[in-house]
């Protein structure tokens, strides 16, 4: 699996103007539900007087995760267009939120998509685009007599020590790369005592 993805470094703004309606678009590194759901709360809190506040996000770096809203603008005429410029950009663990306040004038279904495709491209050629690995994180626990077995390892293929703990049960936890974590995972699981719990994968 391709462990290489797009993301964006941190949060920008774009905005577009149609017929007197203002499209104000934020984009969001995001990593979960939870954080989404905060960064929404606390747009509708700041524009509570906006007649829409739009969105849509990415996540994880199979793009499997992902949701779009209409907020009440005709359906398909603001989420799917916000979403499809995130598959335009190729970015994941993305939100755009595009508030929209009202100008008077309607602007009919082919003019909202045009609208909030703008003003999304326009947040999102602001922000660094920058691009990450996906990691793993193996959680080992070994016996202090091979301490120098592991540590020899942990040099030479040089994972991120995450956290370690050297007692009578040593305890480490390891952030490797996926393409090179079954290397990892190999030559430790070639060392007596040692033994690994549920390994962890981010995003």
């Amino acid at each position: 699996m391709e462990d290489l993805y797009r993301t964006i470094e941190s949060a920008s703004e774009g905005v577009y103007k149609e017929k007197g309606s203002k499209f104000m678009a934020f984009a969001y590194p995001v990593s979960d539900e939870e954080s989404i759901r905060e960064i929404l709360a606390a747009l509708r809190t700041e524009y509570y007087d906006a007649r829409h506040h739009c969105y849509a996000y990415m996540l994880g770096a199979d793009k499997k995760r992902f949701r779009a809203n209409d907020d009440g603008e005709p359906s398909s005429s603001a989420g799917k267009p916000i979403l499809g410029q995130l598959l335009s950009y190729d970015v994941t663990d993305v939100l755009v939120v595009v508030v929209r306040y009202f100008g008077g004038t309607k602007l009919g279904v082919p003019g909202l998509i045009h609208a909030y495709r703008a003003a999304t491209a326009d947040a999102l050629a602001a922000a660094v685009i920058v691009e990450k690995t996906v990691e793993e994180v193996l959680h080992i626990r070994f016996g202090y007599p091979v301490m120098n077995d592991v540590m020899k390892v942990v040099k030479e293929e040089a994972p991120t020590v995450l956290s370690r703990t050297f007692e009578t049960v040593c305890e480490m936890h390891l952030s490797v790369r996926r393409k090179y974590a079954e290397r990892l995972r190999e030559r430790l699981g070639q060392i007596e005592t040692l033994s690994f719990s549920a390994d962890e994968t981010s995003p």
